[in-house]
């Protein structure tokens, strides 16, 4: 992408009344203005809000909010330009129950209360494979499930998709090591018969995968609060 249409985009971001970029910073006790009045300022209703987690150019946020007109929905990524389009896209379609939170995942404490959101997805994110270090970067890490323990409600539901076999078992380790109920687990989800509704919506990266006949896998877990998780031992 240029440099020019980057700027462009930046620019249009400024403008969309449903995309937000809250200035928030490592160790300031500062949160987002809409931190816990998400229903009440926002989407101006009770229904239930479900967030996506490295949203990318936020194509399933938008497909999903289309799909369930009564539930509300937010992307929230860092790149602002890949952003813009799911932005773009559902101002253009007129719809008013959803919503872009431009920040890194690390804030997201800053941005929901407790509570405050129902259901969280993760799709295709980095594996961050490499030294065990990098671990505590990946968004299924008991670092991060930590951070969703905020603003999740309790025993609220994480779905991940992904076609890293490692991020995939890894997660699995998490889910297993801190007895989190596991609800729906294929390594192939293209030929198991969870192949239906939101999980056949496909992202951007998702279609470049499918090209290079990689194997989709899929997990869903609930997130119990008043648990210390802990990573396990691999």
């Amino acid at each position: 992408m240029s440099s020019k249409n980057k700027l462009f985009k930046f620019a249009q971001n400024e403008t969309f009344p449903h995309l937000f970029q809250p200035k928030l910073m490592y160790g300031s006790d500062n949160d987002f203005e809409l931190k816990g009045r998400w229903k009440s300022d926002f989407f101006h209703n009770d229904n239930p809000i479900t967030v996506e987690l490295g949203c990318g150019k936020g194509e399933y946020s938008v497909a999903m909010a289309e799909e369930i007109p009564s539930g509300n929905f937010i992307g929230v990524d860092i790149k602002g330009a890949r952003m813009w389009r799911g932005a773009s896209d559902s101002l253009e379609k007129g719809m008013k129950n959803i919503a872009f939170l431009r920040t890194r995942v690390e804030f997201t404490p800053k941005c929901f209360a407790a509570d405050e959101v129902s259901e969280i997805w993760i799709t295709f994110p980095d594996p961050h494979l490499g030294a065990e270090s990098k671990h505590k970067k990946r968004l299924t890490s008991s670092r991060f499930l930590t951070y969703y323990q905020n603003f999740l409600v309790d025993n609220g539901i994480v779905n991940l998709k992904t076609d890293d076999g490692t991020l995939y078992e890894y997660t699995k380790a998490v889910i297993a090591h801190n007895k989190l109920p596991l609800l729906a687990d294929t390594n192939n989800l293209y030929e198991s018969d969870m192949y239906k509704g939101f999980l056949t919506l496909k992202t951007h990266y998702e279609k470049m995968w499918n090209k290079e006949n990689r194997v989709i896998k899929y997990l869903r877990f609930r997130l119990p609060k008043g648990i210390a998780l802990e990573e396990p031992i691999l």
